[in-house]
């Protein structure tokens, strides 16, 4: 089985889907989310990659972890003010 660390991009968007779909109260919602992606990832890992999404969530609402700052010329090339 893959290490925790090493999730694909397919992987977390798999992830990121069956959360939407188990919630909090949905039983055996860890088992569900370890199917969910895949079968690559043990329902440790995805509690763990879980916990990290939760830690990234409130650095960044805390103001501790900056957003990116994209350059995107699209105003620019579009000639929107």
């Amino acid at each position: 089985m893959a290490s925790s660390a090493s999730w694909t991009f397919e992987e977390n968007k798999r992830f990121e889907n069956a959360l939407a779909v188990y919630d909090k109260e949905t039983p055996d919602r860890w088992r569900n989310l370890a199917a969910a992606v895949g079968g690559t990832k043990t329902e440790e890992d995805v509690k763990l990659h879980y916990q990290r999404l939760v830690d990234d969530i409130e650095l960044i609402e805390s103001g501790k972890w900056p957003l990116p700052n994209y350059k995107d010329d699209y105003f620019l090339r579009h000639n929107i003010d």
